[in-house]
């Protein structure tokens, strides 16, 4: 903020940048707004002055210059409970957060409604109020996101629910090798009676999962007949523990598809007097904050859940542009571990 001849605190404008640089307000428009056509001295100079006047471009003006909203869209078909309550969602903001940093876009958050409809979302993502969407933790039945990609330029974290997004864009792990790999560790440990607690059965993260643990139950010539699904939360978890452990009481390993629900399931064990790892071990996914939190320290698959949030709005960033970009993009994984396996 500069001031007036009376003293009061007045916004910089374009003008005053002009002035301080030293050249036209179409010039510091160009530079504003990222033109080539300005030489690299020219661009110091602006932006020596931008720096000093502390000036913040007008969002609106450059939306209406370029023709663009200017905002892109953060859609999680999930409830605010859920939301605020995963660790993996701030993960995933953080890595957009970091890639929007300094591109003059807004980022705006739209959550399920009550009635867990998308209807009303679509209506507004579709009526021109953002340039491109990121989805994530996309369920079978959210058939009117999968339909977005046909308005605006759409970036999935995860695979795709929805058959007919077989041509999306998206950012995931190896879910079922990832989930293997886990289940492996604990095989190669000894362990043989190894249950698991999948994933929703409506979002691919929860089936490819299952998947890798089966295969691996299979491959080491183990049954794979101890599973249960839960809902990627805390008391899900829990649910899913206390089904698991009264139908097979005598598991010595649990594979989980989350570290949150991992976490709820270290908690059942020790109400239960049950030892962790002594008698029965607990692998996680994710390697979030929860995995650290818990009771007993979870050994967990690591999924980098920051870099997938950057990556994504770095493609949708691409796709913007118009740049050339491949649809489907896989992250490493790798085995943390600690005191519980």
């Amino acid at each position: 903020m500069t001031a007036d001849g009376a003293g009061t605190r007045v916004a910089p404008t374009l003008e005053m940048v002009a002035e301080r640089a030293g050249v036209s307000r179409a010039t510091v428009s160009r530079v504003v707004n990222g033109s080539p056509r300005v030489s690299d001295e020219t661009v110091a100079a602006v932006t020596a002055a931008i720096a000093e006047l502390r000036y913040t471009p007008n969002r609106a003006a450059r939306s209406l210059a370029n023709r663009k909203a200017m905002a892109i869209a953060l859609v999680i078909p999930e409830d605010t409970t859920r939301f605020f309550g995963d660790p993996y969602f701030a993960a995933i903001v953080q890595g957009i957060s970091t890639a929007l940093d300094d591109t003059g876009y807004a980022l705006t958050l739209h959550l399920a409604s009550a009635s867990g409809r998308f209807d009303a979302t679509v209506a507004y993502l579709r009526g021109g109020n953002v340039d491109g969407a990121l989805v994530v933790s996309h369920h079978t039945d959210d058939h009117v996101l999968a339909e977005l990609g046909e308005s605006i330029p759409v970036v999935f974290g995860g695979r795709p629910a929805d058959p007919a997004s077989t041509d999306s864009y998206y950012v995931d792990v190896d879910n079922i090798a990832a989930a293997a790999d886990g289940t492996r560790f604990l095989i190669e440990r000894g362990r043989r009676r190894i249950g698991t607690i999948a994933g929703p059965a409506d979002m691919p993260a929860g089936v490819d999962r299952l998947t890798g643990w089966q295969q691996a139950m299979t491959d080491a010539g183990l049954e794979p007949d101890a599973a249960v699904h839960g809902d990627f939360t805390l008391a899900g978890g829990m649910r899913a523990t206390r089904e698991l452990l009264d139908a097979h009481p005598d598991l010595d390993a649990i594979f989980v598809a989350s570290d949150l629900m991992a976490m709820g399931a270290v908690t059942v064990l020790r109400e239960r007097g049950i030892a962790v790892p002594e008698q029965v071990a607990v692998m996680g996914f994710d390697d979030s904050p929860a995995a650290l939190a818990c009771e007993v320290p979870l050994t967990t698959v690591r999924q980098p859940s920051v870099e997938q949030g950057e990556r994504m709005a770095r493609i949708l960033l691409d796709l913007l542009a118009g740049r050339p970009v491949a649809r489907r993009h896989l992250m490493p994984t790798s085995i943390v571990v600690r005191t519980s396996a």
